[in-house]
């Protein structure tokens, strides 16, 4: 089923922006990037799977716990050692995905996926002024983090660096239409919210 049968009522700007933080981590094309559900079609057992396999998170106390995390120090900390810059791209791209799919597979509640996502808004907005410099931090932090994985095999990893900087560069570009980025311009989280 799709994921639009079940939830129908289209996002407002503003939940389209908040879901849109994500967007460079959904890089397949079973993602969705314009829904609250992470998936173009119902799949709860894989964000179950997911949050098992990649996040060792099995119950709503973990999911609230590694948002906790990443809201407040995540990566960004390790990465400020080695760069001298702190990226929260990186971390919040994780949080908006895992609270996705934390609410894809009923460890959370809508509600609770929507505030979840309202509370990591105001740092973001305060530390970019652009998906631009948003898309630049979230590549160093995938840098840091890809080389913190030096012993993994390169087939291990989720995807290339090459494919990530790719899929980044779509998500920027102006020609896109399909680009949640393009359709959720960054000032739309200042203005008023309104239907898209």
């Amino acid at each position: 089923m799709k994921a639009t049968r079940r939830y129908p009522v289209p996002l407002t700007m503003h939940q389209l922006w908040m879901v849109s933080l994500s967007a460079p981590v959904s890089r397949d094309k079973s993602a969705s990037r314009t829904t609250l559900y992470p998936y173009v079609r119902i799949d709860d057992d894989s964000a179950r799977r997911w949050l098992a396999d990649q996040w060792e998170i099995t119950s709503r106390e973990g999911l609230v716990g590694r948002l906790d995390e990443l809201a407040h120090s995540g990566y960004r900390a390790r990465a400020y050692r080695q760069t001298g810059v702190s990226p929260l791209a990186w971390d919040a791209a994780l949080y908006v995905d895992i609270a996705r799919r934390g609410f894809a597979c009923g460890l959370i509640d809508e509600g609770d996926a929507w505030t979840a996502l309202k509370n990591i808004v105001p740092t973001v907005v305060r530390t970019y002024a652009s998906w631009e410099e948003y898309a630049g931090h979230y590549l160093l932090g995938r840098q840091v983090w890809r080389a913190a994985l030096r012993d993994a095999e390169e087939s291990d990893l989720p995807a290339s660096q090459a494919v990530a900087d790719e899929h980044l560069r779509a998500l920027l570009d102006a020609g896109n239409r399909a680009s949640p980025w393009n359709l959720a311009p960054w000032d739309s989280i200042s203005h008023p919210d309104r239907p898209r």
